[in-house]
């Protein structure tokens, strides 16, 4: 019995690093369906987040009936409900990846990325899927060093979604309205992404250390210290 309930765990975290690496090429195939204005990878894009769904759905499912069945204690119970949580991240990082493939869709056959602007989207894109692939490596892995690594990475993002910002600013700017929301939102659904690759990675952290990776970073000053 408490074998097959292990494997039952062990098949939540397997779930898990699936559903990461499908939202990691998602939003790989996404950002080269807006900026190539590539129709029909979009609408591979959107129609495959159904498989993240029921993915999140099945493990949510399961999880509950662990819940209900084991009344798990511990670190038992720390796995199921981060798990939940962690599913709930990845789920969301599939619908990012959607929003961006829409905008594509929606823009056909005109190109929603300003052709200055197509590097900095490219890097935005690249850099998504290098998290979110670091995600699933930690989820495996249950490497506390690596995954607090990801909050330095994503500086990156950050600093790239300042620079894009910048450009819609910018006096010179010559694109027009439409355009500059179209930027705008790509910006904040590259950042988000890249927030919940950063959520799963602090998740596992707790899962394995029972401490949040905030309280591992955090150095006393000299009155705490006292």
């Amino acid at each position: 019995m408490r074998d097959a309930y292990h494997e039952e765990l062990d098949s939540i975290g397997d779930d898990l690093v699936e559903m990461a690496r499908l939202v990691g090429s998602a939003i790989g195939r996404a950002t080269t369906a807006i900026l190539d204005s590539d129709l029909k990878l979009a609408e591979t894009v959107i129609a495959a987040d159904q498989k993240v769904d029921d993915l999140q759905h099945d493990l949510e499912a399961r999880a509950i009936a662990l819940l209900a069945r084991q009344q798990p204690v511990a670190t038992d119970l720390r796995i199921v409900v981060t798990s939940l949580r962690m599913s709930a991240d990845l789920e969301r990082s599939g619908d990012l990846a959607q929003h961006v493939a829409k905008l594509a869709r929606l823009r056909f056959p005109d190109r929603a990325v300003p052709q200055d602007l197509h590097a900095t989207i490219l890097e935005m894109g690249q850099l998504a899927q290098r998290l979110m692939a670091k995600a699933a490596e930690v989820i495996v892995t249950k490497d506390v060093d690596l995954a607090m690594q990801l909050e330095q990475d994503d500086d990156e993002m950050d600093l790239l979604h300042r620079t894009l910002f910048q450009h819609l600013i910018d006096e010179r700017w010559k694109h027009g309205i439409e355009t500059a929301v179209d930027v705008t939102l790509l910006g904040r659904y590259y950042e988000r992404f890249a927030d919940h690759a950063v959520s799963v990675a602090k998740r596992v952290v707790y899962l394995v250390t029972g401490e949040h990776a905030d309280e591992l970073t955090h150095t006393p000053s000299p009155v705490e210290g006292a």
